[in-house]
């Protein structure tokens, strides 16, 4: 290419942001033209959604603007949604305008999996984004302000969670916590509150340690979270959730965490995909596709059993590493590196004080997941924005 070669990173989720911080350290001036594209002005810290969402911490606190992470001498940034990819044109198409590029990383994040159930997409709500989480809060405390005026209407102080995966464990975690303030606040008694985690899986935190996955459940029950396992939601409603043993369970609020899936855009473009998802080569490419990088949930990479791994943050901060590494190869015509997952462990919290996790081949629950928990966020902080993002977002 006689031109400077241009980079197109699609969303600034962990592995979108993690591509562009890294091209912005490893590349010198006019090397490349990196543009990143993302529907907000910031980057939001998925693994904290979960307490926004409960009312027990600040929205805030879970998004870094995009212009504090990135140099804006070496990155564009363009605040945009993007409508469709284009491979074969090399293009992208936005809302307002269209990209081209030599070099595309598509890091648009997942979309909630509702595996066919019908009402899910329409009467359930999900944390997926600051503003979700924001409706998702204001929501629970409307409700209790709705019970103090029909105080007949129990299914106002029913909260159903669907889903026990991590999401779904750390938000009745925070959940359960926000309770006793609220009826506090709204002079309600605590014994009209319900909590139920439903999960289709004969376990909460399917694949988890049982050990570990028994002590949570414990925690949780004791602070008033009723689980039902092995137990599949049939249908949502506008009052609730059918089970599909026939019961119905009336409520007013339906959090669906049960799982996502890739995005609707990967399908359309005409690559081929499993739920949304693209399995990736060795070096993080769409098959096919040698200038096609695809990282977070988008991606599917295989572990050395053959099945894929989950699509966590980890993982996702891991695979930016790589793609920024091979995209300056690339460039410099140097051999690509090979994306091998390592997994430093996970930490699931269960509200104030308590989480579990395994960390090497070591168990941890209680206070000291706890402290590892907010370890573990505060090392992603500093990846990302270095020690003043830890004293400005850290939880000490």
């Amino acid at each position: 290419m006689s031109r400077i070669p241009r980079i197109v990173i699609l969303g600034a989720g962990y592995g979108g942001i993690v591509t562009a911080i890294r091209l912005q350290k490893e590349l010198n001036y006019n090397e490349a033209d990196v543009t990143l594209v993302n529907k907000h002005d910031y980057h939001y810290i998925t693994t904290h959604l979960h307490m926004p969402a409960a009312g027990t911490d600040n929205p805030e606190n879970a998004r870094v603007d995009i212009s504090k992470l990135i140099d804006e001498f070496k990155i564009d940034f363009v605040k945009g949604t993007v409508l469709q990819i284009k491979p074969q044109e090399r293009k992208v198409v936005l809302e307002e305008s269209t990209l081209s590029y030599d070099y595309l990383v598509v890091g648009l994040g997942g979309e909630p999996e509702t595996f066919g159930i019908p009402g899910l997409r329409e009467y359930a709500m999900n944390i997926r984004s600051i503003n979700s989480v924001r409706l998702i809060r204001e929501h629970i405390e409307y409700q209790f302000a709705k019970f103090k005026r029909e105080p007949s209407r129990t299914d106002y102080l029913t909260f159903i969670v669907g889903g026990a995966g991590f999401t779904g464990i750390e938000f009745v975690g925070e959940l359960a916590d926000r309770i006793p303030e609220l009826c506090k606040e709204f002079d309600v008694d605590p014994g009209l509150v319900k909590i139920y985690n439903i999960e289709a899986a004969p376990s909460a935190l399917p694949g988890f340690d049982p050990e570990l996955v028994e002590y949570g459940m414990k925690v949780l029950a004791d602070k008033g979270v009723t689980f039902k396992i092995a137990t599949a939601i049939k249908e949502c409603t506008p009052d609730g959730v059918v089970l599909a043993t026939g019961e119905v369970i009336k409520s007013s609020t339906v959090v669906w965490t049960g799982g996502i899936r890739g995005n609707h855009m990967l399908e359309e473009a005409g690559f081929e995909t499993m739920r949304g998802r693209i399995k990736v080569d060795e070096h993080l490419r769409a098959p096919g596709h040698d200038n096609i990088y695809i990282v977070g949930d988008c991606s599917i990479v295989m572990n050395p059993e053959g099945r894929p791994y989950p699509p966590t943050a980890q993982i996702a901060t891991q695979q930016g590493e790589v793609c920024a590494n091979n995209l300056v190869a690339s460039i410099r015509n140097a051999p690509l590196k090979e994306f091998k997952f390592s997994n430093k462990g996970v930490v699931a919290s269960l509200g104030k004080g308590e989480a579990i996790g395994i960390v090497g081949s070591r168990k941890i629950k209680g206070g000291s997941a706890a402290l590892m928990k907010k370890l573990v966020d505060m090392r992603y902080l500093y990846t990302i924005g270095g020690i003043p993002l830890v004293l400005k977002k850290g939880r000490f």
